[in-house]
């Protein structure tokens, strides 16, 4: 693979919603570097990710929070965008192809959904047997899964935020230094009651969080009484 630098992007003012100023806080928490975090987002509801020291990938998985059959599909959510980033604007969809949660605002410019959560056996594949007894995603998602009824059966291929994963010209995927710069975020609208699952990614073999994780902030906002 690939492995260039890019520029960081500094947060534009515009980038997110005006009303945000306005909302009620439900939950606020930073989730340390390589921990999980889950909460369910009730439809209406704003979840703000936010990048606190930037370059951190943070892998994300979505599911019905009344019938978790029903969870996020990177296949029909990069068929209905017709783009295989994740953006302002990008409707994230389930296997049912129904809308789970929206991109409402993106400070970084564009997020992955094709690359996947890294694990103990990916990374023994590309790294080395002595990366083994190293902490990964697929850990962190079956623990805090766990809390919630969920298996390894439930896992499907994810959302990695802030993850920088280019297509080249050839089709090949790159795993390459971040777009993301400390404070930006990523403001998804739930458009149902939805098990949001995140796991902080603690890769250390690759760029995706610099060599070195570092905490992000998941806040969870609703619009008070007109």
């Amino acid at each position: 693979m690939t492995t260039t630098t890019a520029a960081p992007q500094t947060a534009p003012e515009s980038a997110v919603p005006e009303t945000a100023a306005a909302q009620t806080v439900v939950l606020d928490e930073v989730v340390p570097a390589r921990a999980a975090w889950s909460a369910v987002v009730r439809r209406g509801q704003f979840l703000t990710v936010t990048d606190l020291h930037g370059n951190q990938a943070v892998d994300c998985l979505l599911y019905d929070a009344h019938d978790t059959a029903v969870r996020y599909s990177a296949a029909d959510t990069l068929q209905a965008s017709g783009n295989v980033f994740v953006t302002t604007g990008t409707v994230l969809m389930s296997n049912e192809h129904t809308p789970l949660m929206t991109v409402v605002a993106d400070d970084c410019g564009r997020h992955d959904t094709i690359a996947g959560a890294c694990s103990k056996e990916s990374n023994t594949l590309r790294y080395g047997h002595h990366t083994w007894s190293q902490h990964a995603c697929v850990e962190n998602f079956l623990a805090e899964g766990a809390r919630h009824g969920l298996g390894k059966r439930d896992l499907v291929s994810n959302l990695n935020w802030y993850m920088n994963v280019p297509v080249e010209a050839d089709g090949t995927l790159g795993i390459v230094d971040g777009l993301s710069a400390p404070g930006l975020r990523v403001v998804l609208r739930a458009e149902a009651d939805v098990l949001v699952l995140v796991s902080n990614c603690p890769q250390v073999n690759n760029p995706c969080n610099g060599f070195d994780p570092t905490p992000v902030r998941m806040t969870v906002t609703e619009e008070g009484p007109r």
